[in-house]
């Protein structure tokens, strides 16, 4: 379920905006001013954010500012009364990816939160980022706290395919004809290559790799 962070100040308006995002299938996390949403933005790992202009402590264009810093391809749509051309302008110049006045229109919301979600899924599917840790598909490489961790090609594809789904469960079956080409070969190669990733992702503070007994393996984002 993806995560949709809500910044608005106003209560009644943040009240309605989380059932909103809960009606529509999203799990909805909000916080009240810049401060709060920074700090969710690092524990809560939300997939979008909206964000309300008209915030106590800081605007809503400095915290798209301040969000593209740490994230520049987390989307955001800017949701505000302020509907001046200006405004708009400067809203997607500080790198928001959607601007829209209030009151807006629940579905049309919603169907612009879902476009952006899969373009943003099509754009960061190939390379995934969890925590501390960063798993570049194209460049074959996997590095924690920006440190190469140096996987062999079979370690790499392991994690990306325990990756690419976080909380599924992969029978062992299944990566040993994913990885290997073959379910018969020994999977006591499985279980090496599983715990030599754990030793090189000691220290990952967004993912973690649990064995399921009887089954196989899954990744759990943290």
């Amino acid at each position: 379920m993806f995560r949709i962070l809500i910044v608005e100040d106003d209560f009644g308006t943040r009240k309605l905006m989380t059932v909103v995002m809960k009606n529509g299938g999203y799990e909805p996390i909000a916080a009240a001013d810049c401060k709060e949403a920074l700090c969710l933005l690092e524990t809560a790992k939300p997939d979008l954010v909206l964000a309300d202009v008209m915030l106590p402590d800081a605007s809503g264009f400095r915290l798209t500012e301040a969000i593209r810093k740490k994230d520049p391809d987390l989307p955001v749509i800017i949701v505000t009364a302020k509907d001046s051309p200006s405004d708009k302008r400067y809203g997607f110049l500080v790198g928001a990816d959607d601007y829209m006045t209030k009151p807006v229109d629940e579905e049309e919301l919603l169907l612009r939160i879902k476009a952006l979600l899969r373009r943003s899924k099509a754009a960061s599917e190939q390379k995934l980022v969890f925590g501390n840790l960063a798993v570049d598909y194209p460049a074959r490489k996997a590095e924690l706290d920006g440190r190469d961790l140096g996987l062999t090609q079979k370690e790499f594809f392991l994690l990306f395919k325990l990756l690419s789904s976080p909380g599924k469960i992969f029978t062992r079956n299944e990566l040993m004809e994913e990885i290997w080409g073959s379910a018969e070969k020994d999977d006591h190669t499985l279980n090496v290559h599983v715990r030599r990733l754990r030793e090189k992702l000691e220290g990952a503070n967004g993912v973690e790799i649990r064995a399921v007994r009887g089954l196989g393996y899954k990744a759990i984002r943290l």
